[in-house]
């Protein structure tokens, strides 16, 4: 099979699995729309009669996951490399992740809440890279010609994918929080777990993937200095990089030797968070260096 038709099959696999999203999405927005129950006393969820929608985004999250590494992977074997070098290729295999993350910790978590934002966020990523940042498969640049491409990106992709659900997490928790501060939750509200849980859950993915996070930067100084033979040269990606290991490190600081918890420690979260994202969004798309593989 030819490059290009392998590029097509990649193509095709994106464009299914955002079909698969969207009733994942549907249907996640149908187990909660009609979980509502009135009753003359009060309203409550009763999700045994939207369990079966739950279970269907379930499956269509997981089914679209098959599909959207499907289309990382084929694009990978229609270019001969990795599937890491430029803006698109970065958005698929992010939202790949993200989405992985969110399916690896539901075996162990009851957190089918998130399909919903979870959902619309890799829809909203995919849409993004098919419309904005889609270049046609091509040949890497000379510096990405390298083993360390795929061992320094794949380990920052799955941090990243970690983190950003970790960041979800810590944002419902102040959603949460400030409805609570108000009085008893919404009604909508009743069905997501409790503060204290969203707490631990959001401390543990961080804690779980900060060490990957760290060998992904010693990873990228390696390669560096085998690249443009030196370590550390403070580009801007590499700068941002360094500066969310500090936010992040500091959130763990403080979470154990500090004791923070619940919104301090959130706010903490979401700003380590927002250093990785503009890292990932600005500098890769209007920063200057010699990190700048945007294709755009």
């Amino acid at each position: 099979m030819s490059s290009r038709q392998l590029a097509y099959l990649s193509n095709y696999a994106i464009y299914s699995a955002m079909f698969i999203y969207t009733v994942a999405f549907f249907s996640h927005a149908v187990e909660v729309a009609f979980s509502v129950r009135h009753t003359e006393e009060s309203t409550k969820f009763d999700f045994a009669k939207t369990d079966k929608s739950g279970r269907i985004g379930t499956a269509m999250m997981i089914l679209g996951q098959i599909f959207l590494t499907s289309g990382v992977i084929l694009r990978g074997l229609s270019a001969h490399r990795a599937p890491w070098g430029n803006m698109y290729e970065f958005s698929i295999t992010g939202a790949m992740a993200f989405s992985g993350a969110y399916l690896f910790a539901l075996i162990k978590y009851k957190i089918r809440w998130l399909g919903l934002p979870v959902s619309i966020s890799v829809l909203l990523t995919l849409g993004t890279a098919v419309t904005v940042l889609y270049r046609p498969s091509a040949p890497l640049v000379p510096a990405l010609k390298s083993t360390w491409l795929i061992i320094h990106v794949s380990s920052a992709i799955i941090s990243g994918g970690v983190f950003l659900l970790a960041n979800t997490i810590a944002a419902t928790y102040l959603i949460l929080d400030r409805i609570e501060s108000r009085g008893e939750r919404n009604v909508w509200a009743k069905k997501l777990p409790s503060l204290e849980y969203l707490d631990q859950l959001s401390y543990r993915l961080v804690a779980f993937v900060f060490p990957l996070w760290t060998f992904a930067v010693i990873a990228g100084a390696i390669w560096a200095e085998s690249a443009w033979g030196r370590y550390w040269g403070w580009d801007p990606k590499e700068t941002w990089a360094f500066i969310t290991w500090i936010a992040y490190a500091a959130y763990l600081h403080a979470r154990v030797t500090v004791g923070w918890r619940g919104r301090r420690a959130a706010w903490l979260c979401l700003f380590a968070g927002s250093t990785f994202l503009f890292n990932y969004v600005y500098v890769n798309i209007w920063g200057t260096g010699r990190h700048t593989y945007s294709g755009l």
